[in-house]
C-alpha cells in the first residue's frame, strides 16, 4: 500500500492491511483532534522524502513523526519495538478499509461517538454552503 502527506513530501509504502485500529487515549486526541485511525505493521514503513519528517519522543516509549513541510500525522512508533501505527489518512486511494479495534474507549472523547447522528454534508454540500474559495 502507497500513501503520502498531504503537500506529497513523503511517501510511505507499507505491505497491505486493511484493519484500521482507533486509539482514544489523551495523546492521540490531543495529536489528533478526536481518535487517531491507523493501520498497523510490523515493518518500519518504507520512506520516500525522509529528509522532510520530524520525529517527536512524546513518551520514554514511543515516537510520533510528521512533515515537517505540511504537518501530517505520519506514525506513532513504539521505539523498543517493531510495531508502527501508520495513520489511515494517508492512504486515500484504498479500498476497503474496515474499523476492526478501537483502544482507550473509557478515554474517548465525548464528541467522538460517530454513531451520533448527526448533520452529515456530501462534498458538494459543504462547497454550495461555504463555497470553494473558503476551503
Amino acid at each position: 500500500m502507497q500513501g503520502e502527506c498531504l503537500c506529497g513530501a513523503v511517501k510511505l509504502q507499507i505491505e497491505t492491511n486493511h484493519h484500521v485500529a482507533a486509539c482514544h487515549c489523551a495523546m492521540c486526541r490531543q495529536w489528533a483532534g478526536g481518535a487517531f485511525f491507523a493501520l498497523e505493521t510490523d515493518e518500519k514503513p518504507r520512506i520516500n522524502g525522509f529528509e522532510n519528517i520530524t520525529h517527536y519522543r512524546s513518551s520514554e516509549w514511543a515516537e510520533r513523526v510528521f512533515c515537517q513541510k505540511c504537518g501530517t500525522h505520519l506514525y506513532y512508533h513504539l521505539l523498543d519495538s517493531s510495531m508502527y501505527e501508520i495513520s489511515a489518512g494517508l492512504f486515500q486511494h484504498e479500498k476497503n478499509l474496515k474499523l476492526a479495534l478501537q483502544i482507550f474507549t473509557d478515554k474517548k472523547a465525548e464528541y467522538c461517538d460517530l454513531a451520533t447522528k448527526t448533520e452529515m454534508l456530501t462534498e458538494q454540500q459543504v462547497l454550495e454552503k461555504f463555497g470553494s474559495n473558503s476551503l
